[in-house]
């Protein structure tokens, strides 16, 4: 079913970076209007089940690092140590993240990254699909608890916050003019309605406005507001260098200091020098190692490894992935990173499903809020790398229809 004015309706709903440029000059929606994916509830209810014991997995890799001191293996700078180190044992904040995953229907998925400090994707699997699913009446449910989830961490977190400042907060959340496309926007824009729906003041902020204050030390919005908590569209990677980075940190350490969400021990997860930790702690465990792709640092790889992806530590929506075959480079995406290192994964090609228009390889974004699941988002690429140049496909639960699968 195509809805009659489609692309107006999901503008309106605040995807407003539905169109796509493509690098000959074309234009396509981002947004697929028609086809879906399909689940049945059974099905959700075990990606719910592996998707919490990835988290577990992602904890136990956390104190894993931190216990045995390995940041620098990680690539992780010394800066932002003792900050990771502090909110790792405080638990301060921390609102959602998003695993990707290869699943073709056929066993346990199968881990590609963990997405856990700024993941973007928010609009479209929140609200985007859940308004096709009620407008279109396909399937019985979709599996999508994020809105009410976000609300009641936000509630959850912000008390806990104001239990033990004292402080009621004003919640911050930033994003940066960089970002032109108006997705970080909208994302705020979305996060911004849940604070405000979990009872607390929610203020959009900028993050090159804001201000440094040289005689305290403490950081302030263009109005002269103190900052005491933020949400920040901001990876710490990038915060951490630029220059109040050295600032950010003291300052958040200290009583009355801003508290940053989410918090910096994400640099533990975001990383893709998580991969390999995740398998030297689980890649011999019968029941866990299945969700997991072998990966290791890329001066460990088995001589014996001919075929494998490489992904360099920090890098976003596919950029320098290579995908090496039989020895030799067969994709390879433009991008700027790859100084800090790299690790390599198992080469296991996401599934197609192929239709007239040509190859669909989905990835499932299973969403995680306040370390539950919440929700699922579908992209799909035309190549074997998901890139800023996929798009977005809904998904259903318990259609019924002669055949299943997608549509």
């Amino acid at each position: 079913m195509v809805r009659p004015g489609w692309e107006a309706e999901i503008e309106a709903q605040g995807l407003v970076y539905n169109r796509t440029d493509l690098p000959g000059g074309e234009v396509r929606s981002y947004w697929r209007e028609g086809p879906f994916y399909d689940f049945t509830m059974a099905e959700v209810e075990r990606l719910e089940g592996w998707v919490a014991q990835l988290f577990e997995m992602c904890v136990a890799a956390g104190d894993h690092v931190v216990e045995h001191d390995l940041f620098d293996r990680m690539g992780i700078p010394p800066i932002a140590r003792p900050e990771i180190r502090r909110t790792w044992e405080t638990e301060p904040p921390s609102v959602y993240g998003r695993f990707d995953l290869r699943y073709d229907g056929q066993g346990p998925p199968k881990l590609l990254e963990f997405n856990a400090d700024t993941p973007t994707g928010l609009v479209e699997s929140a609200v985007t699909q859940w308004n096709w699913h009620l407008f279109t009446g396909q399937g019985a449910d979709q599996w999508n608890a994020l809105h009410d989830k976000l609300v009641a961490a936000w509630q959850r977190n912000l008390l806990r916050w104001e239990r033990r400042t004292g402080v009621r907060p004003r919640v911050h959340l930033a994003w940066t003019s960089e970002e032109r496309s108006g997705e970080d926007r909208m994302t705020i824009a979305y996060l911004m309605d849940t604070v405000v729906q979990a009872g607390y003041e929610a203020i959009e902020l900028v993050v090159e406005d804001i201000a440094l204050d040289d005689g305290d030390g403490r950081f302030y919005d263009p109005q002269g507001r103190h900052l005491d908590v933020v949400f920040k569209l901001y990876p710490w990677e990038w915060l951490i260098e630029d220059e109040f980075g050295a600032a950010v940190l003291a300052d958040a350490a200290r009583p009355g200091g801003t508290t940053w969400v989410e918090p910096a021990y994400k640099m533990l997860w975001s990383t893709k020098a998580l991969l390999p930790v995740l398998w030297q702690l689980f890649g011999s465990d019968p029941a866990l190692s299945p969700l997991l792709l072998p990966a290791y640092f890329a001066d460990a790889m088995p001589s014996s490894w001919q075929t494998f992806v490489r992904k360099p530590l920090w890098g976003r929506e596919g950029a320098n992935v290579q995908i090496v075959r039989d020895g030799q480079v067969a994709v390879e995406m433009p991008g700027r990173y790859g100084t800090e290192g790299w690790i390599v994964q198992e080469f296991a090609p996401l599934p197609d499903f192929a239709g007239a228009d040509g190859p669909h390889h989905p990835v499932l974004g299973a969403w995680v809020v306040d370390g539950e699941p919440a929700g699922l988002g579908i992209r799909e690429s035309e190549g074997l790398v998901t890139d800023n140049l996929s798009f977005f496909v809904p998904h259903t639960v318990d259609f019924t229809a002669p055949q299943a699968g997608r549509r």
